[in-house]
C-alpha cells in the first residue's frame, strides 16, 4: 500500500531531525543546525508542523554549539547598541510567533541597515534559518551573549 505524501513528509522530517540531533551530539552541532535549517526552509510554508520539529532540532544543536563555544572562548564584554538601530525585543512574545516577527522585520530592512534582536536565549537557530533563506544577505554580530539576555545586531547587506 503506497504511503500518503503527508505521511512521507512527516516520516522524513522525523528521520532528518533524529539524524541532525545525532550529528550535533557527535560534536558537529553547527553542521546539524545548518542541515536542519535547510529542511526547515523547504517545509516552513507547506508543512509547518514538521518545520516546527526541525526548529526544535536547531535549538538543540544551538545549545550544544553554545556549550562548545563557551568553553573555548574568553569572556566577552557587552557592546552598546548603535543609536540608529531599531530594537526588536521578543522576550515577551510567545515562542511560536517570535521567528515570524523577526523574519518580517528583516524582510522590510533596507540594505545597509540593521536591527538589534533582544532574546532570552541564544538565537543561533535563527542564524541558521537566515543563512538558509538569505545566503550572503545579512550580517550577525553578538552584542550581549547571556546568560539571561542575548542581543544580536542583524544587518541586511543584500537586496531588500
Amino acid at each position: 500500500m503506497p504511503a500518503d505524501s503527508a505521511d512521507v513528509v512527516d516520516g522524513l522530517s522525523r528521520v532528518l531531525s533524529r539524524a541532525c540531533r545525532q550529528l550535533a551530539e557527535a560534536g558537529q552541532p553547527q553542521r546539524a543546525g545548518r542541515l536542519a535549517a535547510d529542511g526547515w526552509v523547504l517545509l516552513r510554508r507547506s508543512h509547518p508542523v514538521q518545520a516546527q520539529r526541525l526548529d526544535g532540532t536547531m535549538h538543540h544543536a544551538a545549545r550544544l554549539e553554545q556549550k562548545l563555544e563557551t568553553a573555548a572562548r574568553p569572556e566577552r564584554k557587552d557592546r552598546p547598541v548603535p543609536a540608529t538601530d531599531r530594537v526588536v525585543d521578543v522576550r515577551t512574545e510567545i515562542p511560536r510567533t517570535r521567528h515570524e516577527l523577526i523574519f518580517s522585520t528583516f524582510a522590510t530592512l533596507p540594505a545597509g541597515t540593521a536591527f538589534v534582536l533582544v532574546n532570552d536565549h541564544d538565537p543561533k537557530p535563527l542564524y541558521y534559518q537566515l543563512a538558509a533563506e538569505n545566503p550572503g544577505e545579512f550580517t550577525w554580530e553578538y552584542l550581549d551573549e547571556g546568560p539571561e539576555v542575548w542581543r544580536v545586531r542583524i544587518g541586511r547587506t543584500g537586496p531588500a
